[in-house]
């Protein structure tokens, strides 16, 4: 199991956009992957899961990912966070 941190870059946040696309990108691993804010956790496979955490620009989230190619994974996913998430 892999966790990171994470500081939502984008000012508005993680709306339906960037949401389709981190789904997209988690569907090409076999690994579970769950994204937590707060007390709460969503598995990243449901663009419903991910609006309904209303994730705003500035806030810290953690990325769990557990599975069989979960360095590969959150290698990925960490680069969406860093990178990707902030021109979408």
């Amino acid at each position: 199991m892999i966790a990171n941190e994470y500081v939502i870059m984008a000012p508005q946040g993680i709306h339906a956009r960037p949401a389709t696309t981190l789904i997209r990108l988690t569907k090409n691993f076999k690994s579970t992957v769950s994204l937590k804010r707060g007390d709460k956790t969503i598995r990243l496979n449901s663009m419903l899961n991910i609006l309904s955490m209303t994730i705003k620009g500035g806030e810290i989230i953690s990325v769990i990912v557990d599975g069989d190619d979960e360095a590969e994974a959150a290698k990925a996913i960490g680069l969406f966070f860093t990178e990707q998430l902030k021109d979408l």
